[in-house]
């Protein structure tokens, strides 16, 4: 019985036929270890094995190369061809970059100033002898030997000027004085000071605003001229222009080169002197038209940018100082000199954009100088505007040896020169000729055309004709 019992229970806790099928109930049955280790003659073999294989891979490889090699070689050679052409054509591209920009040394070394006036020529003006005899003088203590500085004082305080319209009298002395000063003083404050003095003491064109002052010394347009040598100004009328370096940034060798601090006070002067026209005539014809030429050549320094609205302000009143007699055979005679001297490169566009503004004068010498500069760039072999128009249809925009800089500055030229021309009203086939011309120019010249001068020209060409051919 005790048997059949203990059997029984045996078969109560055995599991389930369903827990038999659940791995979850089941345990695991016990991997066997690993009886043995991967032995160093095991990793050997593989290691030369794998190294069999890719020596395999490599050797087919080589031999597929082989096969092809032949085939390679003509792809290399063609793309080599290639290759160079597209380098020779970024060298054509990269030789523009060789063209300079506008910029010309105006101004070279720069020469010992005059001498300056002494105190014993101060002594004797009359202004200081009044000063120094008067009641005022208890108090300021002024004695002879003190009298220059006494005068630089009243100069650079502004009240030199107020005395000497008080006496009605500037002396001799006291005009070359103030007058070197302007222009050669190394002191930013009696340069300035000399300068704002002449400007006051020059009489006006309404004298009624300005009571009257005699004046014992003027300078005439030998002085300037001097201070123009001084200053070492090398664009003169013997200068051969296109001979002279052109820069972009103008170094100064040395402390004496390059512009002078002076040029300002300089063309203040200038200015003021041409706007007395109509109270004293200081100036010549010929020597007013040699000072435009003057100021229109200081555009071209680049260390002088900063004048620009000075320079202008001074071709104003230089164009406005002939009378109407004189103008247009004056303003042919600028623009031929001019011509003669400007090199034929960027710095005739400078000019171009310099002369600016919507006075008639102004407008006619921009398009005399354009048309005298044209003239010079055909080496006067063409002189007529029918003649020069016809030579410009000529150009063969598709010829690779087209020279795009330079119909680029014929482009431009002609422009100011024809733009706002009574010529082109009076002679309707220079028009249809100059349209032509600036078909030929957005026409002729394709978007493959590498030269940035190229792609220029045309879009100039084209932008011109649409807003003034109708």
């Amino acid at each position: 019985m005790k048997e059949m019992e203990m059997e029984t229970e045996k078969d109560m806790e055995a599991p389930l036929d369903f827990e038999l099928e659940d791995p979850l109930l089941s345990p695991p049955v016990p991997t066997k270890k690993r009886g043995k280790g991967i032995g160093l003659d095991d990793l050997l073999k593989d290691f030369f094995k794998e190294k069999k294989k890719r020596n395999e891979r490599e050797f087919k490889r080589a031999k597929s190369r082989i096969c092809y090699n032949s085939d390679e070689d003509e792809e290399t050679a063609h793309l080599s061809e290639l290759v160079n052409q597209c380098q020779q054509k970024m060298q054509e591209i990269g030789d523009e970059h060789e063209i300079p920009l506008w910029g010309l040394h105006v101004f070279g070394n720069q020469k010992a100033p005059p001498l300056p006036l002494g105190s014993l020529e101060l002594r004797s003006c009359k202004l200081l002898q009044s000063l120094l005899n008067s009641e005022l003088n208890l108090v300021l203590g002024l004695t002879a030997e003190k009298g220059e500085t006494f005068f630089e004082g009243l100069l650079i305080n502004g009240w030199l000027s107020k005395l000497v319209f008080r006496c009605g009298h500037v002396e001799e002395h006291l005009a070359v004085w103030t007058f070197n000063l302007m222009l050669y003083s190394s002191k930013e404050e009696l340069r300035a000071s000399g300068c704002d003095f002449w400007c006051a003491i020059l009489p006006s064109r309404d004298e009624a605003e300005q009571p009257s002052l005699k004046i014992d010394w003027f300078p005439s347009s030998v002085n300037l001229k001097q201070a123009l040598e001084i200053y070492g100004y090398l664009l003169d009328s013997s200068s051969v222009v296109s001979s002279l370096p052109e820069v972009v940034h103008a170094a100064s060798d040395s402390d004496c080169r390059g512009p002078p601090q002076n040029i300002r006070c300089w063309i203040k002067f200038l200015t003021a002197c041409c706007g007395v026209r109509g109270t004293w005539s200081i100036f010549s014809t010929s020597e007013a038209e040699e000072f435009l030429g003057v100021i229109i050549s200081l555009f071209l320094d680049r260390q002088l940018q900063g004048l620009y609205s000075l320079l202008s302000e001074c071709m104003v009143a230089i164009v406005s100082y002939f009378e109407d007699q004189e103008w247009n055979i004056s303003c042919a005679e600028v623009a031929k000199a001019l011509a003669s001297r400007l090199p034929k490169d960027l710095n005739c566009l400078r000019v171009m954009e310099c002369i600016s503004g919507v006075d008639t004068r102004i407008k006619q010498l921009k398009r005399e100088v354009a048309f005298q500069i044209l003239i010079n760039c055909l080496d006067g072999k063409l002189t007529d505007a029918e003649q020069i128009l016809a030579w410009l249809m000529s150009i063969d925009m598709r010829d690779k040896t087209c020279d795009y800089f330079k119909v680029y500055i014929h482009l431009a030229l002609a422009e100011n020169w024809l733009f706002s021309n009574p010529l082109v009203e009076e002679k309707p086939l220079i028009l249809e000729m100059w349209g032509a011309f600036l078909r030929n120019c957005s026409c002729q010249i394709t978007n493959r055309e590498l030269s940035s001068y190229a792609s220029k020209v045309r879009n100039k060409a084209s932008y011109i004709l649409q807003s003034t051919i109708h």
